[in-house]
């Protein structure tokens, strides 16, 4: 009586994605011919496209001419690609994504524009200011065409390589997302020379993670080169980002790039992080945030005789030689209870079972679902002690 009037029905598809990361300097100099030759390459013959310019205002205290250099780049492009008639300028930081009218004003443009899915949104800033617009440019009409031009070393090295754009939302950090690759990403290594001595080195925990998890010749490397590192080595620096975005894009194209599983063991020592923030009110870099994630995860490795002794000191002196705290308050907070908090959280982020990458050796990872709370509580007390 209840069967099916017809035979049930099924699709199976695939969608391929491809982009490329170009590692330049100074890109809107008119003799540099590396973004205007993306553009060319994608020209439609009879046909102008239109780009909306979304700039962080962070990069126009160092680069005061930004807006007109971008502006007469274009001008050699004008049969090519159209700017609108404003660059919107916002503010950088954790805050551009925790404010709904800052994306309402920059869907807003996309409207005002006319900017439709064969055109552009041009993200150029830090890693929340890639986040928030290319959320924009995914969810506006479904999907316009993303260009991403990373400021900072960890926007260069990790989130503006990758393929995740977000807002935050209900109190939670990138609650609100989606996966969505840009067209091109373009990391112009001279922008980091803006950065304060806290965004240079925040960027740097994102690549002692994937080493930690997938390459420990890069980790000896970056142990080897701490100095220069510390002391903002440009050439020393160029390396880092382009090794670390190397490995990045290699576990998007053979892993699972939009998490359909419950497994991201790209975000090794961000369970914390990600809590940290929030409690921190975003006082704490992400990257900050995630040094002291991963030197909790690393403790809490070495507590369940997963990882040796010898690695779990290794790790907590490199991120003490370039600089990190590997201990905040926060951690210890509500007899730790807001950090059981983040756990759910995470797992809830997720979906599914709880899912820890912890750590079986430098470049040996492991993944577990479940964290014994007195083990976790012994990790924080040993970090609060830790000099």
């Amino acid at each position: 009586m209840f069967e099916s009037l017809y035979p049930s029905l099924s699709s199976e598809f695939q969608v391929k994605f491809r982009y490329t990361v170009q590692f330049t300097k100074k890109i809107f100099h008119p003799e540099n011919p590396t973004l205007s030759r993306f553009f060319i390459s994608e020209q439609n013959l009879g046909t102008t496209k239109k780009a909306l310019v979304v700039l962080d205002e962070g990069l126009l205290s160092h680069f005061p001419n930004l807006v007109s250099e971008i502006r007469s780049y274009f001008q050699g492009l004008s049969q090519v690609v159209q700017l609108t008639s404003d660059i919107m300028v916002i503010p950088g930081g954790e805050s551009c994504k925790n404010n709904p009218k800052i994306w309402d004003s920059i869907v807003c443009a996309v409207d005002q524009f006319g900017i439709d899915r064969h055109s552009y949104i041009i993200g150029i800033g830090g890693g929340a200011i890639l986040d928030l617009v290319g959320y924009v440019a995914a969810v506006s009409h479904r999907g316009i065409r993303l260009v991403r031009i990373p400021s900072t070393v960890l926007s260069q090295n990790d989130s503006g390589v990758g393929v995740k754009n977000s807002i935050n939302y209900q109190g939670k950090k990138n609650f609100l997302g989606t996966f969505a690759p840009p067209v091109a990403v373009f990391n112009d290594l001279s922008f980091l020379e803006s950065l304060d001595d806290r965004d240079w080195r925040s960027g740097m925990a994102e690549a002692i993670k994937v080493a930690l998890i997938k390459d420990p010749i890069f980790f000896e490397w970056i142990e080897s080169n701490a100095e220069n590192l510390k002391n903002r080595n440009l050439d020393t620096m160029s390396y880092l980002i382009h090794r670390c975005a190397k490995l990045h894009m290699d576990h998007i194209a053979n892993g699972d790039p939009f998490e359909f599983g419950s497994s991201r063991p790209l975000d090794f020592g961000h369970w914390a992080a990600h809590k940290l923030e929030y409690l921190t009110e975003f006082s704490l870099r992400h990257g900050e945030a995630v040094a002291i994630g991963m030197a909790l995860d690393t403790v809490y490795s070495y507590q369940n005789q997963f990882l040796p002794k010898e690695s779990r000191d290794r790790i907590l002196v490199l991120l003490k030689q370039l600089g990190f705290a590997t201990y905040h308050p926060k951690l210890s907070e509500n007899n730790k209870e807001n950090l059981y908090l983040g756990l759910r959280e995470f797992q809830e982020h997720l979906g599914g079972r709880l899912t820890i990458m912890l750590l079986c050796g430098i470049g040996i990872s492991k993944e577990v679902h479940e964290m014994d709370a007195k083990t976790l509580a012994d990790s924080v007390n040993f970090l609060e002690q830790y000099t």
